[in-house]
């Protein structure tokens, strides 16, 4: 019997017209099985589902200018998008160290840079968070670049099983590190109304934080949905146009993350950190996705401007270009903010 006499493996069949389960529901998760499907959704504008497009990559490699034989530290690896581009830059001599808290993505994100050639000798991955700065700046000697992209990665908010999107049912989890810490769920569980309107306001600039905060306060939430619906239902009499309310939504879920990771704390953590983890002439970049985020890290380069540990900072945040946005829509509220330690 020849191989095209042998019968076809049939296609997966699912339940309903529609896959349910994440990993049934996207093509571009099988690339092998669907080729030219992420070129396809890309085209659309859209994110691959399981992948993260990388943001403001030609900026970025701009303002950092990686060098042969300099040291990179990527703070924030993620999916690896911006390392891949600043890791050819380095060669011959360099050496980047990537290092993320997400125990989930980072081994798939170094098996990738692995597979495209970058070895021991130029690149290190780690899983730590920014508390072990010190200690990697030892095993470094110091960087001559760092990026610090602050964006939750496209891969785990697509994921419902990370429970980071209102758009699908999942628990409501949000932590990026699931095995650390309280969930979303469980943090809701312990917070007072008056608590939770703060932390709306606080996280995410929320202009309904009140109303939210009183509807959700007390109520039994476990998943995505539960809070999703709770939202819709406390906005429903205020008649907001659906995109007022998709952006009730994201705030709210934005301002959970943030308290559950502990975001704010973690940043200002690394800000403090960053310049003596630096050589020389060193410079940083810093992508941000909110206006907390942001004040943060300009308050940061200003007082180390004032105080000489910054020789110069980028004097007004860079957003990314029209044609950035059109594709990749996610790009829309990112700034990047520079600065440049002393030569030497």
């Amino acid at each position: 019997m020849s191989p095209d006499d042998l019968p076809r493996p049939r296609r997966p069949r699912y339940k309903g017209t529609h896959p349910r389960r994440f990993e049934e529901k996207y093509k571009e998760l099988a690339p092998d099985r669907h080729a030219g499907e992420l070129e396809k959704v890309m085209a659309r504008g859209h994110t691959p589902a399981g992948t993260h497009r990388s943001i403001m990559v030609a900026e970025i490699l701009a303002v950092l200018e990686p060098m042969p034989g300099e040291v990179a530290l990527d703070a924030t690896l993620g999916y690896g998008g911006h390392a891949r581009e600043i890791l050819p830059q380095l060669l011959p001599g360099g050496h980047l160290f990537g290092v993320d808290v997400d125990p989930l993505e980072l081994p798939r994100t170094e098996a990738r840079l692995r597979e495209l050639g970058f070895g021991e000798e130029a690149f290190t991955a780690r899983r730590m968070n920014f508390a072990g700065l010190p200690r990697l700046k030892a095993e470094a000697g110091g960087f001559d670049l760092v990026l610090a992209d602050l964006g939750v990665s496209s891969m785990q908010i697509d994921n419902p099983a990370r429970g980071f999107t209102w758009k699908a049912e999942g628990p409501l989890d949000l932590r990026l590190n699931p095995q650390r810490g309280k969930s979303a769920a469980d943090l809701l569980a312990t917070l007072d109304e008056q608590t939770l309107a703060d932390l709306l306001v606080e996280n995410a600039d929320e202009p309904h934080a009140a109303t939210i905060a009183r509807a959700i306060h007390g109520q039994s939430i476990r998943t995505t949905r539960d809070l999703a619906e709770r939202v819709r239902e406390a906005l429903r009499p205020k008649r907001l146009e659906e995109a007022d309310a998709k952006k009730a939504l994201q705030r709210t879920f934005q301002a959970l993350r943030i308290a559950v990771n502990d975001e704010f704390t973690v940043l200002d953590q690394f800000l403090s950190l960053l310049p003596g983890c630096m050589n020389p002439g060193g410079r940083v970049a810093i992508l941000t996705f909110h206006s907390g985020e942001d004040r943060r890290v300009k308050k940061a380069f200003l007082q180390g401007l004032r105080e000489g540990i910054y020789a110069e900072i980028a004097p007004e945040p860079l957003r990314a270009s029209p044609e950035e946005r059109r594709a990749n829509p996610r790009s829309t509220s990112a700034k990047l903010r520079w600065a440049r330690l002393p030569g030497k």
